[in-house]
């Protein structure tokens, strides 16, 4: 007999569910900050030694670890001992995929204010993270490095299962010099690197962060010595010439439409003649379907002013910066790579 499925909640409880999600997020967010995935891996664990490991009360903790454990984060077996499941896995620090560092970025305290603020911005559509810390995000991570460098491992936590996907979804072998506009510590760079032997990356980032990239792992060695320069400036007002492709991972998202027109131009004026763009964002779908891009633009719209957008609005985008927009490349994740010639 085929098995039966089972019922659905009534609605009110679904919708009980939506409402109380924060309360998970905060609980993932604990978890992460103190390491508790971390201190698991020697095996399954009393909850009085693991409050001893973690230096809090051992109530306390047992409370909070039953409440992951019932949406598969831990798991109790004997009467409170507990031990990892392959979701929990996910918040070790030492996994390229790790969820940790994300979580800690985005529960962290000034992120959530923001959130709070959310009604605000949705009656102007003015920035929220603006309104409530009196100044941009990024201006926010050069007065508070230790929240820049959470950021910045997220988005190399992030990396871990996008960046494959990503250096695989497009034909990138027809680049010779492929230009990383905002790339960070250069993770996505490298992955498309070390699929193109013959092909040389530059990294374009602010002063501070082309710091960071020196001292980071991910562009060294490998094959990559002597392929890769780093160069530091603003992208407003012009990026590194002589590209034959400008990459641009999650920084279309972070700008309105006339802060990416200004971007998208100084690319199309520094890249070669048969240069194009490739904005590697999310590409938000016309349907009713849950879509990581449909909440990631109300995040953007909250922490930053920008937004994820659908392809027709890419292609007006594209137009305002005298580019023309040639593909859409879908790929084994949730990103998209967008491409744009000149017009």
């Amino acid at each position: 007999m085929p098995e039966e499925k089972a019922p659905e909640k009534p609605l009110p409880l679904q919708m009980l569910d939506l409402i109380i999600g924060y309360w998970v997020s905060q609980l993932v967010y604990v978890a992460a900050r103190l390491g508790l995935a971390d201190t698991l891996k020697q095996g399954p664990m009393k909850v009085e030694d693991l409050a001893k490991q973690v230096d809090v009360d051992t109530r306390a903790l047992y409370r909070m670890m039953r409440a992951l454990a019932s949406v598969g984060v831990f798991a109790e077996g004997d009467p409170g001992v507990f031990s990892l499941t392959p979701l929990a896995e996910t918040l070790h620090s030492d996994r390229p995929d790790s969820m940790r560092d994300f979580a800690l970025m985005m529960i962290e305290g000034y992120n959530w204010k923001s959130w709070q603020d959310l009604h605000e911005s949705v009656k102007d559509e003015k920035i929220a993270f603006d309104r409530v810390h009196g100044m941009p995000i990024f201006e926010y991570f050069e007065k508070h490095p230790e929240h820049r460098e959470v950021f910045a491992r997220s988005m190399a936590s992030l990396s871990g299962t996008e960046n494959p996907a990503v250096a695989e979804g497009y034909d990138f072998s027809k680049i010779g010099t492929l230009v990383d506009v905002g790339g960070s510590q250069g993770h996505l760079l490298a992955t498309i690197l070390r699929r193109h032997a013959g092909m040389k990356g530059l990294l374009f980032d602010r002063p501070s962060v082309i710091e960071q990239a020196r001292q980071a792992p991910f562009l060294k060695g490998d094959g990559l010595d002597g392929r890769v320069t780093f160069e530091e400036g603003d992208f407003f007002k012009a990026v590194p010439s002589g590209g034959d492709g400008y990459l641009m991972k999650y920084i279309m998202h972070d700008w309105n439409d006339e802060q990416c027109a200004t971007i998208l131009s100084c690319c199309r004026e520094a890249m070669n003649p048969d240069g194009r763009v490739l904005v590697v964002d999310t590409v938000v779908a016309p349907d009713n379907q849950p879509q990581w891009g449909k909440l990631l633009d109300i995040n953007m719209m909250v922490l930053t002013g920008g937004r994820e957008r659908t392809e027709a609005e890419f292609a007006e985008l594209f137009g305002k910066a005298g580019l023309r927009l040639e593909a859409v490349h879908p790929t084994q994740c949730p990103l998209s790579v967008v491409e744009a010639v000149r017009a």
